[in-house]
């Protein structure tokens, strides 16, 4: 039986139910508790005043390495860091080493998150192996747990195999997952196509090489009438083929990563390689029209993108360097920032990175209603901290935010009424 928790002199925001109050919020035996309901025996009572009480955060694009590369990241500590950073469920990607393209992968990486620290949702693969030649096993896929549909870290070129794809997915309701780059125009390309390429002496990628795969996908989603998500969204046209996609009534859904309204190819500057990611940081206006995506609407997510490597692949030299960075654990406060700034308010924080993703997913979560498990995630706005080598979680260190002093973190991570994570470490963790 779970442990009972009293929450207490907290802001409680449920966007989902159209609650923003402060107040206590009472879990029992691993749900959130109803009106009048008390708990049974002992409660263990956490003050979390000035804090916020929120849905569980929910990921919807990680990579956590496991099978293949797992000197990177594994199930463990990928969730582990994923509780670090407020999150309560991750759904990683199926570039694993082999390929999540069928039933045994799924099952392998369900029966490894039992040891976690938060929920794994598996994607499966477009098509097998990931090559972009014949469609994988949906339906083996969705029987065994696979809750979305992606060949990320590669488009998928063929746009007939494309358009297959979205109609299959959606005959078991299962969401495609674009990885939206025409690979052609971005072919050697290290880093965003511009002033800071040039000046850097590096090869560039194009922004069109994102909008043209996007306006692909959103005219096929457009004839077969299947939903599609496009995925790590870095471009001014690419928000607004999506914008005027969904005043049309197109089921298209995007997210964007931290990285993106953060960061500019500016911060390549050095040859860092910790900047280096597929697609790549972009221009300022590139920046703040994601922003203003976030605040109005177009963008549906914000997702981390969480991609771990080593040393072995980082320090190289900038064109041999892999692309990716891990952002588990800085998600919440870069997207704080947007708070801070007025771009967005507190009810988007939570829909952008709790309700939005159970609902893109079609999974439980983003909602405190009475009855439900208790996945939820307490957060310190004001909390400031030195983001550093010493304390990331993650196995591996390829932040760009390193150094960076940050400001709002998750101090307790609840799944299914078990703390996962305890900043302040006032109650008993899970341990695997």
């Amino acid at each position: 039986m779970s442990q009972s928790w009293l929450l207490k002199n907290g802001r409680i925001i449920d966007p989902r139910n159209g609650v923003d109050r402060q107040g206590d919020l009472l879990v029992v035996n691993g749900a959130v508790a109803g009106p009048g309901e008390a708990a049974t025996d002992g409660v263990r009572e956490i003050d979390v005043q000035g804090c916020w009480i929120v849905p569980g955060l929910i990921d919807m694009h990680v990579h956590l390495r496991e099978p293949g590369e797992e000197y990177k990241e594994d199930i463990v500590s990928g969730t582990r860091a994923a509780a670090a950073g407020g999150f309560t469920a991750v759904a990683c990607m199926p570039n694993t080493r082999p390929v999540n393209d069928g039933m045994a992968v799924t099952i392998l990486i369900l029966q490894r998150a039992r040891d976690g620290f938060a929920r794994v949702y598996p994607v499966g693969a477009i098509s097998k192996s990931s090559r972009g030649e014949s469609l994988a096993e949906f339906a083996d896929m969705k029987a065994a747990g696979v809750v979305a549909l992606s060949d990320d870290g590669r488009p998928v070129r063929d746009s007939q195999l494309m358009r297959r794809a979205l109609e299959y997915a959606g005959d078991y309701d299962l969401r495609v997952i674009s990885h939206s780059e025409e690979k052609a125009l971005g072919r050697h390309g290290v880093m965003n196509e511009g002033a800071v390429s040039t000046r850097l002496g590096l090869m560039g990628i194009p922004t069109a090489a994102e909008s043209i795969m996007v306006y692909r996908d959103i005219a096929l989603a457009e004839y077969t009438g299947r939903p599609v998500h496009i995925a790590h969204v870095s471009t001014i046209m690419s928000l607004d083929l999506i914008r005027a996609a969904k005043a049309r009534g197109v089921r298209v859904t995007a997210e964007t990563a931290p990285h993106y309204f953060t960061l500019t190819d500016e911060a390549v500057a050095g040859y860092n390689t910790n900047a280096k990611m597929n697609p790549p940081l972009r221009s300022e206006p590139d920046r703040l029209a994601v922003c203003e995506a976030l605040a109005d609407g177009t963008l549906d997510a914000v997702a981390t993108d969480h991609a771990p490597h080593s040393t072995l692949e980082k320090e190289v030299e900038f064109d041999l360097a892999a692309n990716g960075i891990i952002g588990l654990e800085t998600s919440v406060p870069l997207t704080l920032a947007l708070v801070r700034q007025g771009l967005i308010d507190e009810k988007r924080f939570v829909e952008l990175l709790s309700v939005n993703p159970a609902g893109i997913l079609g999974v439980a979560g983003g909602s405190l209603a009475a009855g439900v498990p208790a996945d939820l995630t307490i957060i310190d706005p004001a909390l400031e901290f030195d983001y550093t080598q010493d304390t990331v979680v993650s196995r591996s260190r390829n932040s760009p935010f390193l150094g960076w002093r940050l400001q709002g973190r998750a101090v307790l991570t609840m799944v299914d009424g078990r703390v996962m994570y305890d900043l302040h470490q006032r109650c008993e963790q899970h341990s695997s």
